[in-house]
């Protein structure tokens, strides 16, 4: 992860006080905030009763589906649903700019955020196939004396660890909890070793392979373990492995460009104090920088599941999950992690993979059955500090995503 602050930007020094409250590693933190608040956090499932059989997910479905998010105030939404034989459904709401009447682009950028944790995982596992690392290896073995201090051991802490977000490691990302702070620190970029160690003055949450907690430090470390193993920068060998096969041309890292190509929605971030703000300009750290668009979203989850990324053993691999800690199970009920992907179930039965991303501003959901044949892409663009309106927010783009993969419309349950 390189970032360099643009000569035009204003100059800002890090704050080691400041976490990021808002967006990345969105899961974990909007799980915080309900805890905090004191949230109920047991969502379940809509159960699978009987009911009158359904035509298939239908383009007036997804309308339906994206209006009702539109509703709970999100300010534009855009969803993909793409199938085995190419044909796509693509529905938008609300509106681009605020105070518009701008329609939302149908295949906007926005940032991925940590979807882009799928992209760093079938890089490590690809490196693994290739002998230039091993799952099983230590950090400190590829990374001598970075995970240190305050019981932090990098020789007790596995790439396979890394990866599962059973490290223990601790997350103390900078961020900013009002309208002033975005202002003051939007411009503010951080290397992956300052970012390691604001979580070296934290104790574990746990010892390695005890418990399960989302890692956003874990991946920027695995950053830097790929780019030991590869002899250049992660993110070219995110480009050469993954991108530029699957003809994933609309998905880059802005770096030191705090603004999005057209055509996007801007984000809006709903701060505590309940004033919306217009957060699209930042610099966002590498890995959680990723901007794509829904289609190419669909496209690497195609890719991966289909097989054209990994092996039969590697994907396996990838697929062998553990369960998600009490908090993040509000998000993902019944959701279990694996290697850079979560598995969670279809009310129509089985499963799905995917991985999903926040920043502020930008609030993506996707879904792909096991093959990669059918996915779905949903991007917001805008995020929530109020606990209430997060899980009302997730659990209707979670609806969405399920209906979208089961085939079926809104009068019926499962196909």
């Amino acid at each position: 992860m390189r970032s360099t602050t643009p000569a035009s930007a204003p100059q800002h020094r890090p704050s080691q006080q400041r976490r990021r409250r808002t967006g990345r590693g969105w899961p974990a933190v909007a799980a915080a905030a309900l805890a905090a608040a004191g949230v109920a956090v047991a969502v379940q499932p809509s159960d699978g009763a009987a009911a009158p059989s359904a035509p298939g997910y239908r383009q007036e479905d997804l309308r339906r589906d994206t209006d009702v998010l539109h509703a709970l105030g999100i300010t534009g939404v855009q969803a993909r649903v793409t199938t085995a034989s190419g044909r796509d459904l693509a529905a938008t709401a609300g509106v681009a700019v605020a105070g518009t009447n701008r329609p939302v682009p149908r295949d906007g950028y926005f940032r991925m955020a940590s979807t882009g944790k799928a992209l760093m995982a079938t890089v490590v596992l690809q490196l693994a196939d290739e002998g230039k690392l091993s799952l099983e290896d230590t950090v400190d073995r590829r990374l001598p004396g970075v995970i240190d201090g305050n019981g932090n051991d990098g020789r007790q802490i596995t790439v396979r660890q890394l990866l599962q977000n059973t490290s223990g490691l601790h997350d103390d990302l900078p961020g900013f909890d009002t309208p002033q702070e975005y202002y003051r620190h939007r411009y503010d970029t951080y290397t992956p070793e300052q970012i390691v160690a604001r979580a070296m003055e934290h104790h574990p949450d746990f010892r390695p392979g005890t418990g399960w907690s989302y890692s956003n430090t874990g991946y920027v470390v695995l950053g830097m373990i790929v780019e030991k193993g590869a002899g250049r920068p992660w993110q070219e060998e995110v480009g050469s492995r993954i991108l530029k096969p699957l003809g994933m041309d609309h998905t880059y890292l802005p770096g030191a460009t705090p603004t999005l190509r057209p055509p996007h929605a801007d984000g809006y971030q709903v701060f505590a104090s309940g004033e919306r703000t217009d957060v699209t300009e930042q610099i966002v750290p590498d890995l959680g920088g990723y901007v794509s668009t829904t289609a190419d979203v669909n496209r690497f989850f195609q890719g991966l599941l289909g097989g054209r990324l990994l092996s039969g053993a590697r994907i396996a691999e990838m697929r062998d999950t553990v369960p998600v800690d009490k908090r993040v199970e509000a998000f993902w009920p019944g959701g279990r992690y694996g290697l850079g992907l979560v598995n969670r179930p279809l009310t129509c039965g089985g499963s799905y993979w995917s991985h999903e991303g926040g920043e502020a501003g930008y609030i993506t959901l996707n879904g792909a059955t096991d093959d990669g044949g059918r996915t779905v892409t949903v991007s917001m663009s805008t995020s929530f500090n109020d606990p209430d309106a997060t899980l009302r927010q997730h659990k209707a783009a979670s609806d969405l995503v399920d209906r979208a993969l089961c085939d079926t419309s809104g009068n019926g349950r499962g196909k």
